[in-house]
């Protein structure tokens, strides 16, 4: 089960990053093959042996110089296990980060114009009602229902028409016009005219039927004399015998006014339905105009600037591939008119044990709001079974992710284009549950709804306390993923990981339980207190010392990341032949004590307060530490 835990959960690290890492994957296996399949037809088998022969000597001399690079490879190791500044991180990467730009007079002009093509197809969009949710179903049901009746017509039609033929079907066509004229006596002459135009349709039909359907070639010409009968009856000329003659053909003549009727209704039925079709896909269009699209409340078209912020977000996360980026932000939109993001930013979903779950706190050094993501919390089986029990509780569990999320969007972010519009998120993997509980389907829906509708809102995303086997597999998919990606991820080990978060966060911003000196409820010192970092090398002593003036007092506060060293303080007067005041008797502090020490004095006379940390073990250790000094009236 361990196992299967760990090949979960290194899916699942897979799946942060599995759109990029796809195309990244494809594009240089083609380019490899062409360079290898090109020569092979132009060479001949003595030039094929010499550059054989060639290939095992560069690959000695390549063995060679892996070697060479495998000694200067374990030199440069032991350069930096020396060095205490190279041991942080485990991938690279800068610790200072900067976003792209979203001023367009600063954007590259292909960007500039993809841009410029993206505005139009959403203008166009938002004319066409494409941001819409479609209809609801019942209409949508009833639609089809009706469409079948107005082909009832069509059927009778082709029961009529059967006994005549396609040559009949020809003439009862011409023929509607013919009876509308026989009804106007001045039209009379050209409603005999058109038997002979006629008579001359269905002879270019039996040229082009087959021979099969020869004899049948009488009948239209039968069904002509037919049809003359009633023509000369709506001019009021009643003749007995053609009477007589017609009397037993009679009775086809209504079923072909019929077949006219039905096409001529048929022909309006459709033309109606095709009326009513355009109409209703251009109703929307005018009742679109005046209304505002929102996304993260910012307009997607129109002069605000804060849209262009939002719009490079679909073109970065699409490469600039202006129609995907379009189809990504559309179905971003419908996404949230779907999941009715507007109400449930207003709902109270009753979670506030999962405060401690995901939650906020201070900004990185370069002004990102922080995200932290703590799932170790989900030890606590009365939390779990809350969070996950059933169907329904996941579903909750979901929306209030998302809730979180959106209000972090619009509390913390700015959208103006020199605004900080992306977050940096951290990852506790300490005590994690795993991937095989109950919460693995909705952590997989959670992860693809952020991927596919919240585009490169993630400035950097650090995992701490990573287990062994879960950088291994980081190491596997590292060279798949593309260079932007890679700059995005940083995955560091337990006893890497305040360094790390350090080069990102500054110590005052981090929570004390990832290491910094951050306290909810600290009376002496806030975020805007800046803590200064040292470095205690191995076998050695640190001293700190604070200068004080006569009546103030001195606070400070102090922290060495896994402790197992000796610490003292003292006060040391100005004067000549002062006596030095123990303020902290030295002892040792072990790992499982107080995170931070704090301590406070009040000086009488001037001097310092001397702070001596003592490193007697084989390892180098990290140093925080701040302090105050305040006057009397301050203090009291």
């Amino acid at each position: 089960m361990a196992e299967e835990a760990k090949q979960e959960t290194a899916a699942a690290a897979a799946e942060v990053v599995a759109t990029e890492a796809e195309k990244k994957a494809e594009e240089p296996a083609p380019a490899v093959e062409t360079k290898a399949e090109e020569p092979a037809p132009a060479e001949e088998p003595a030039l094929a042996e010499e550059k054989a022969v060639e290939a095992e000597e560069k690959a000695v001399e390549a063995e060679k110089k892996a070697e060479d690079d495998s000694e200067e490879e374990k030199k440069a190791e032991e350069a930096e296990e020396a060095a205490a500044a190279d041991e942080v991180a485990v991938i690279d990467g800068t610790g200072s980060f900067k976003e792209e730009t979203n001023l367009v007079s600063e954007l590259p002009d292909p960007e500039r114009t993809a841009l410029a093509q993206l505005k139009e197809l959403v203008a166009a969009a938002l004319a066409n009602g494409e941001f819409d949710l479609p209809p609801p179903a019942q209409p949508a049901a009833a639609a089809p229902a009706e469409e079948p009746k107005t082909e009832e017509p069509a059927k009778e039609e082709v029961k009529t028409e059967a006994p005549a033929e396609a040559a009949a079907a020809e003439e009862t066509k011409t023929e509607a016009p013919a009876e509308a004229a026989a009804e106007e006596p001045k039209a009379e002459t050209a409603a005999v005219d058109e038997p002979k135009t006629e008579a001359a349709a269905p002879e270019e039909a039996k040229a082009e039927e087959p021979t099969k359907e020869e004899p049948k070639a009488e009948e239209p010409a039968k069904e002509e004399s037919k049809t003359e009968a009633p023509a000369e009856a709506a001019a009021e000329e009643p003749k007995a015998e053609a009477a007589a003659e017609e009397a037993k053909p009679a009775e086809p003549e209504p079923e072909e006014k019929a077949v006219v009727v039905a096409e001529e209704e048929s022909t309006k039925t459709v033309e109606a339905i095709e009326e009513t079709v355009v109409p209703a896909a251009a109703a929307p269009a005018p009742a679109a105009e005046p209304k505002e699209e929102l996304i993260w409340g910012v307009p997607l078209v129109g002069d605000d600037e804060r849209t262009d912020t939002v719009l490079l977000k679909f073109l970065r996360a699409r490469e600039f591939k202006v129609k995907e980026a379009m189809a990504m932000l559309k179905s971003a939109v419908l996404w949230r008119k779907k999941f009715g993001i507007d109400e449930v930013l207003d709902t109270d979903l009753g979670l506030p044990e999962l405060e401690n779950v995901v939650f906020y706190r201070g900004a990185d050094r370069e002004g990102h709001p922080v995200c932290y993501n703590v799932y170790g919390e989900f030890q606590d089986k009365e939390l779990y079974e809350k969070a996950f029990g059933d169907e329904e509780k996941r579903e909750r569990f979901l929306k209030w992710r998302i809730q979180l999320l959106e209000r972090g969007i619009r509390e913390q972010l700015d959208f103006s284009p020199s605004g900080i519009c992306s977050m940096v998120q951290v990852t506790d993997l300490k005590n994690s549950p795993p991937m095989l509980g109950k919460h693995r389907a909705v952590t997989r829906q959670a992860l693809a709804l952020l991927q596919d509708n919240y585009p490169e809102f993630i400035a950097k995303k650090v995992f701490i306390n990573v287990p062994w086997w879960y950088l291994a597999a980081n190491k596997m998919m590292s060279p798949f993923l593309t260079q932007r990606t890679k700059s995005k991820i940083v995955f560091c080990s337990p006893g890497k990981s305040a360094e790390t978060l350090f080069r990102y966060i500054a110590p005052e911003q981090v929570p004390v339980q990832f290491g910094g000196l951050y306290k909810e409820d600290d009376t002496e010192f806030s975020t805007s207190d800046a803590v200064t970092e040292l470095t205690v090398k191995p076998s050695s002593k640190e001293t700190i010392e604070i200068p004080a003036t006569e009546n103030t007092t001195v606070v400070w506060e102090l922290r060495v990341l896994g402790w197992e060293v000796s610490y003292g303080a003292e006060f040391t007067p100005s004067a000549e032949g002062g006596y030095t005041v123990i303020v902290q008797k030295t002892r040792k502090v072990p790992a499982n004590e107080e995170p931070i020490m704090k301590g406070s004095f009040k000086v009488s006379e001037p001097g310092k307060v001397v702070l001596t940390v003592n490193n007697a073990a084989s390892k180098k250790k990290k140093l925080l530490y701040r302090y105050k000094v305040k006057s009397s009236a301050e203090s009291a």
